[in-house]
């Protein structure tokens, strides 16, 4: 699909710089530029008159705040699909905001031509996905799953892509998010998650989610049998081989079929 892009900036050389970007980009990344708005309240309306795919939106704006606009198209846009959202601003400490009101990108300016024509592609895949699946099924406000984590580190928040997730793990009051090289713990719940981001986990153990690509292979080992166990006898368990990392997860009976047949 060829997406429709709607420009919000409060500055006019901000919002020409993004036109001349966009028109370099054309033949590569084609699009049409529908319109573009000097404030939230000229882009609400201008936005409900030309049902754009996409919106190019400043952050820091007089009155409303390109958050607060973000948030109204999220919610309330009249239309039956809110625009993909790519937040286009000077400031790069508004990113976890952004992504709360479910941006689809941030970049920062000065922006270059390669980028926003990445960001421009990846949106339009996006939308075309959410189009045809929205004829078989409901989709999010938005027709796209979230693409971030928001994980607390020594006291700060930072954005874990989900690209980079390897498994989700309960464990008491948290949930322990691996990645190749690092483990956080976030607050969602495992069941939020799964139901949320079906297509992208699979839940391998009542305690455990896993990212459907970074499953390698299954293996039966010998588990030494606990307290709960048959007597001293050996228990015969399969695990989930992950890619990149040598940590084993145990698979439930009841999810190894469905295991075992997305590695066949």
């Amino acid at each position: 699909m060829i997406p429709r892009i709607y420009i919000v900036d409060d500055e006019a050389p901000a919002r020409a710089r993004l036109s001349t970007l966009l028109s370099d980009i054309v033949a590569e990344c084609p699009h049409y530029l529908v319109g573009e708005a000097g404030h939230a309240q000229a882009a609400l309306e201008g936005i409900r008159a030309t049902a754009p795919d996409l919106v190019l939106l400043d952050v820091q704006m007089p009155g409303m705040s390109g958050l607060q606009l973000a948030e109204q198209l999220l919610n309330n846009t009249g239309a039956a699909e809110p625009p993909l959202i790519i937040f286009v601003t000077a400031y790069d400490d508004y990113a976890l905001s952004a992504f709360d009101v479910q941006a689809f990108d941030y970049l920062v300016k000065p922006v270059r031509a390669t980028r926003l024509a990445q960001a421009i592609a990846r949106a339009s895949r996006v939308r075309q996905h959410a189009q045809a699946a929205s004829a078989t099924g409901p989709v999010s406000a938005t027709g796209l799953p979230r693409q971030h984590f928001a994980v607390q580190e020594r006291g700060r928040m930072s954005l874990v892509p989900m690209a980079e997730v390897l498994y989700l793990k309960a464990e008491l009051k948290y949930v322990t998010l691996r990645t190749k090289t690092k483990e956080y713990l976030i607050e969602d719940s495992l069941v939020s998650i799964e139901e949320e981001l079906a297509l992208h986990f699979v839940r391998v153990h009542r305690n455990a989610l896993v990212a459907r690509n970074a499953i390698s292979g299954v293996e039966r080992v010998m588990q030494a049998a606990d307290s709960d166990g048959d007597g001293d006898k050996p228990q015969e368990i399969w695990q989930v081989i992950l890619r990149d990392i040598d940590h084993r997860l145990p698979i439930s009976r009841r999810q190894l079929a469905e295991i075992k047949a997305l590695v066949r």
